[in-house]
């Protein structure tokens, strides 16, 4: 038996009787800063073992839990500084977990695995606060080139979402609580999705200041995201859709003709 075979079996026995694994891979990396720490979150054995034990090689810490419920648990009890999501759990579905992950302030950054590769399916993953999209069946080491682009990309509240300590944001009659993560207009609130949520809430940060969809990207979505720019339409008009009376003709999220979009200063 090899000793890639031994390590997989060991953990693989571990796994069966607790339904959670933690990796014994290094605290470390080789030049001596803090191991970045995963948590895998997949129902099949044999795809989380695999994709642990090659993430440990890759000098990650990685821990793994086998159903949606724990993984929430675990994804709110412990600090991850990356989240490796599948979508169809038992319970708890990847999606319910993603959304409630996505929620908090300081949260991991989340990779989505799921067999669903439709555009629509993709979209919805990304809205719900993923920062990337992995269809399966997936190469592992794509996986691992996936998640060293993600720990390389800064996170969108670092380079300017969480720019600023005020929790309350208010343009006109538009109110964001950032740490509640909800708003309201005319003190209705408003439903948003999680990446709805976070256009908003960029837009109320930098009220009146115009954005092209590549900064619109760069800002919220991440840099390094390879999506498309017609995303940042999308999640513009489900926007307007919301927080318009009139979405057709905005008065609130504005379309600066030939340079981007801003979020008026007045809601006249």
């Amino acid at each position: 038996m090899t000793m890639l075979e031994s390590r997989f079996t060991e953990l693989g026995a571990e796994a069966s009787r607790s339904g959670t694994f933690i990796s014994r891979g290094p605290s470390q990396t080789r030049d001596g800063t803090r191991a970045r720490s995963v948590l895998v979150v997949e129902d099949d054995p044999d795809i989380a073992r695999l994709v642990g034990l090659h993430l440990e090689d890759a000098h990650y810490q990685v821990t793994s839990a086998a159903d949606g419920a724990h993984g929430l648990d675990l994804a709110l009890r412990e600090r991850f500084d990356l989240l490796v999501l599948d979508i169809l759990l038992p319970g708890l579905d990847g999606l319910q977990i993603c959304r409630e992950v996505a929620k908090q302030a300081d949260r991991p950054m989340i990779l989505v695995l799921s067999s669903r590769a439709s555009l629509s399916d993709r979209l919805l993953g990304l809205d719900e606060g993923a920062d990337d999209y992995l269809t399966k069946p997936f190469s592992v080491l794509e996986l691992v080139a996936r998640v060293r682009a993600l720990f390389r990309r800064p996170p969108a509240r670092v380079e300017g979402i969480a720019a600023t300590a005020q929790q309350f944001l208010t343009v006109g009659a538009l109110s964001v609580d950032r740490h509640e993560r909800c708003a309201w207009l005319d003190g209705i609130k408003v439903e948003l999705t999680t990446r709805e949520f976070d256009l908003l809430l960029w837009f109320a940060t930098h009220p009146g200041r115009v954005f092209t969809r590549h900064e619109l990207l760069d800002g919220v979505w991440g840099k390094g995201y390879d999506g498309f720019e017609h995303t940042v339409n999308s999640h513009l008009n489900r926007l307007r859709a919301k927080i318009e009376p009139d979405p057709g003709r905005p008065k609130l999220l504005l379309t600066v003709r030939g340079a981007g979009y801003k979020l008026a200063v007045t809601d006249s």
